[in-house]
């Protein structure tokens, strides 16, 4: 009895160990996420992109990530989630060393195309793991909602050690921190994690692995241009847009049909696997332009540091941990849809209130509606755990994929339409005879007018101090016009979500439609053949 019990709670300690390698790992790619936007003028500076090269340094790490999600988490399951995630561990660590050596734009674009493929190795491996860790629906439960809560704080503190970064070296340290980070994941992962490999008879589909990446990679990088471009009609957006729902399309029907499909797209005959999709990437969407605006309001507008308008974005991932960790709970007093609506709609309250702050934005109020937000985002773990859940052990890895694929095209959406509309309002509320008659050229105007970031330059370069007073107000008026909109949009996707997630739906095992039974404990083909501890 003694021993049984020993043997418990060693089980225990190393589940909850081998979580915060998990964490630790998600964490890191989450921080690369953001780590850039404080660092990429001091990049700039020193190697000197064209203005297409700055976004492809931007832009090509999550070009990557989405086209290679689907492909790497279906070849996970064939090699090992383990050996994936350390593979994915080690070439991340390995990629973001050669920045020392890279003194040109081409460089810094292929560093950052090869971390965007190690991040898809490492992301929703480190959910389906989760799987395998935790088989009681409480803990799981827990375990996802803390991963969920990590992503929004390693984006919320990116900005915040960029900054603290930039302030004592180079540029170049943004990808460095990631080095030694990595090693301790690789190394505590090697001895903490479980392998989990399935005996699949089937081939992997390499086809369909190139029709995802280039599907992905058009669609997501069309969408980013025509947003550029503030056109709809701008062929080069347009043509890799259609090219890239085309090969979607065709992915999708050749998954449909396939017996052994990359992606189970069936699985979204649940609806409530649809239901926490919806959820993740309708949050997604609304505040992803939000912190990259917010970031440039306190530097730009507000005269803080990089460090310390990171610091300002901290209580806003501490929020989001109190969310997670209290969505679990909520859960089982009001079901998986009220958790999940609630947080919806909190998040949509903290959006919303920006509005009554229009003339009067302090860093203060900044805060006090970004904990708002973050408290609410906590609790879409509840979403990932429904989407887990509905999803058999053997389709973990698509489950997982299909997570990771709403929060990044929720991510490139919500920047390339609430960002667009954030710009047109900055343009619209710029007051150019004003700055005509304090004798800015239309160049000038021109310029100031793409990016606040780009009017401040102009207005040191040309003494025109209205440019600065003209600028901050349209500026944080294109900010509260884009967070309000994203609250609204929340609280149509909260109403879309209840309908598709039934009342009473638990994530305890009780009361909800479970999905089969895991494969991980099952026998026979397409089963795990391996979940050893070491």
């Amino acid at each position: 009895m003694i021993s049984q019990q020993v043997k418990q709670n060693r089980l225990y300690r190393l589940r909850w160990a081998g979580l915060a390698v998990l964490l630790f790992g998600q964490f890191v790619t989450s921080i690369d996420l953001t780590v850039l936007n404080v660092a990429l003028p001091s990049l700039t500076a020193d190697i000197q992109p064209t203005s297409e090269q700055q976004l492809w340094i931007v832009d090509v790490y999550s070009l990557v990530l989405a086209g290679t999600l689907m492909p790497v988490s279906s070849l996970s399951d064939r090699v090992g989630r383990k050996r994936m995630l350390l593979m994915g561990y080690a070439l991340f660590g390995i990629t973001s060393a050669f920045v020392l050596i890279a003194n040109t734009p081409a460089a810094v674009i292929g560093i950052r195309a090869v971390l965007g493929l190690s991040a898809a190795m490492i992301m929703p491996v480190t959910m389906s793991l989760l799987r395998a860790l935790f088989e009681s629906d409480r803990e799981r439960a827990l375990a996802i909602a803390l991963w969920t809560a990590i992503v929004g704080i390693g984006e919320a503190v990116g900005p915040m050690i960029g900054g603290g970064l930039l302030m004592a070296f180079s540029w170049h340290a943004a990808f460095l921190i990631n080095v030694p980070l990595m090693a301790v994941a690789f190394i505590a992962g090697l001895s903490l994690l479980p392998e989990v490999k399935f005996d699949l008879v089937s081939k992997w589909d390499v086809p369909a692995a190139i029709i995802a990446l280039a599907g992905m990679v058009a669609f997501m990088f069309g969408i980013k241009r025509l947003a550029a471009e503030m056109s709809l009609t701008a062929s080069d957006g347009l043509i890799p847009l259609i090219a890239g729902i085309a090969l979607l399309v065709w992915f999708g029907h050749r998954c449909l049909h396939a017996t052994d499909p990359l992606l189970d797209l069936r699985l979204f005959k649940s609806k409530p696997f649809t239901g926490g999709f919806v959820a993740s990437l309708g949050a997604m969407f609304s505040m992803a332009t939000l912190l990259f605006l917010l970031a440039q309001w306190l530097q730009l507008v507000e005269g803080l540091s990089p460090l310390q308008s990171g610091i300002a974005l901290v209580p806003m991932g501490a929020a989001s941990v109190i969310g997670a960790v209290a969505a679990p709970v909520l859960s089982r007093k009001i079901g998986a849809r009220g958790a999940i609506c609630s947080g919806l709609v909190i998040s949509s309250v903290g959006m919303i209130a920006v509005i009554a702050f229009a003339h009067s934005l302090t860093v203060g109020v900044v805060i006090g509606c970004t904990c708002l937000v973050g408290l609410g985002i906590g609790a879409l773990g509840i979403g990932s755990t429904v989407i887990m859940q509905e999803a058999p052990g053997e389709k973990a890895s698509s489950a997982a994929s299909v997570d990771e694929i709403a929060y990044d095209l929720g991510n490139v959406l919500g920047v390339a339409i609430m960002g667009s509309v954030a710009t047109i309002v900055y343009r619209l509320g710029l007051n150019v005879p004003v700055l005509e008659a304090a004798g800015l050229d239309q160049a000038a105007i021109t310029a100031a007018s793409s990016t606040y970031a780009e009017a401040v330059t102009v207005a040191r370069q040309t003494g025109v101090t209205e440019l600065i007073a003209e600028g901050s107000v349209a500026f944080t008026n294109s900010i509260v016009t884009a967070s309000v909109a994203g609250g609204v949009v929340l609280l149509a996707v909260t109403l879309l979500v209840a309908r598709l997630i039934p009342r009473g739906y638990s994530i305890d095992g009780e009361g909800s439609a479970q999905a089969p039974a895991s494969a991980e404990n099952s026998a026979g083909p397409g089963s795990a053949r391996s979940v050893a501890a070491r």
